[in-house]
């Protein structure tokens, strides 16, 4: 039997699946622009649809903007805010959201074509499909985080923003995982236990310190605190447990929080550089090279994190941060997947 047909389909998909997984890529990052810019509610509704074009008169204009006036962040922090500041706000919103638009239909048409042509073996389907109604809830749960700050807040909810960016990752991470499966040969080498483990060890701190990341920017605790090595003074500095209910320090405690970041970054570190010496150790080309391009983004994003704290997270540095952690987490997926994938 000839697999030149089906191994060409296998790659055709992959190739889909790395160029959606791009998109999602770029969407993390305007996200986090859109949080950077304070830009997330100057959309105040929900219009999967017809909410695709934005204003296209100047009083389509002046309607959005009068919504946006009904809400606490414009009476209580942009009250001074001009029409032409609100656009500026407002066209980061709609990228966003038009981005997302975009996705579902660079994943819903290919998918569809694939599936008529036959070009889907039966064992990949689910997993497609499953891609798909993650992209919808994602949808839905960033319109629920956007709610958070209409009535009662002047931002978002920290929760729910983590939330979201959670979904996105864990999206991407499944969606370059199954692609990577598709586009690669199985390997001809097989790694200990330890080195599988450890790479599995790596993507799950990874993904949580991404996670820690989305607490900090919601909670806006990159503007506090602005040393290193030490906090006010001190490597544990007062008022870490200041809240009464101990467990809202880790989510809601901006000291805590920023705190939280640093050590897991440290702990990060440690593990990526013992990793490396690991995968050094056991003469295995692929796992060494995995290993130490992990390591270096580990330590490049550590030395930008720094910078943006020092510098009060400027917009630029703010951005390269969130897109430096996707670049980690892109690394530590295809070194993880490497690892663990059956070999010959």
């Amino acid at each position: 039997m000839d697999n030149k047909p089906h191994n060409a389909a296998r790659r055709q998909i992959a190739v889909w699946l790395f160029g959606v997984s791009a998109l999602i890529f770029l969407m993390v990052v305007v996200g986090g622009l859109t949080r950077l810019t304070e830009s997330g509610l100057s959309i105040t509704e929900w219009k999967p649809v017809v909410g695709a074009l934005p204003p296209l008169s100047e009083a389509a204009w002046a309607d959005a903007f009068a919504k946006y006036q009904q809400i606490p962040q414009y009476q209580l922090v942009f009250t001074n805010m001009t029409l032409g500041e609100f656009k500026y706000i407002f066209w980061w919103e709609w990228s966003h959201r038009f981005l997302g638009r975009f996705i579902g239909f660079a994943f819903l048409v290919p998918f569809l074509w694939f599936l008529a042509t036959r070009r889907i073996e039966r064992a990949l389907v689910p997993k497609l499909a499953i891609m798909f109604v993650l992209g919808a809830a994602q949808g839905a749960l960033g319109w629920w985080m956007v709610k958070s700050g209409l009535t009662h807040r002047v931002d978002v909810s920290q929760y729910r923003l983590t939330a979201h960016l959670g979904l996105a990752t864990i999206i991407y991470a499944y969606m370059m995982w199954v692609a990577l499966g598709l586009w690669r040969d199985r390997p001809v080498f097989v790694v200990s236990d330890g080195l599988r483990k450890a790479s599995w060890v790596l993507l799950a701190l990874v993904f949580a310190q991404m996670m820690l990341g989305g607490f900090v920017a919601g909670l806006k605790a990159g503007h506090i605190y602005n040393t290193w090595p030490l906090i006010d003074g001190a490597f544990f500095p007062a008022g870490l447990m200041a809240h009464e209910v101990w467990w809202r320090n880790f989510f809601e405690n901006m000291l805590t929080v920023q705190f939280d970041h640093r050590m897991v970054a440290y702990l990060l570190t440690f593990l990526a550089l013992w990793h490396w010496f690991a995968a050094q150790r056991s003469g295995i080309r692929d796992a060494a090279q995995g290993a130490t391009w992990l390591g270096l983004s580990v330590l490049a994003q550590v030395g930008l994190g720094i910078w943006a704290l020092l510098w009060v997270v400027p917009i630029p540095l703010g951005a390269a941060h969130q897109a430096g952690a996707m670049v980690v987490f892109t690394l530590a997926i295809i070194h993880a997947q490497r690892l663990n994938a059956p070999a010959v």
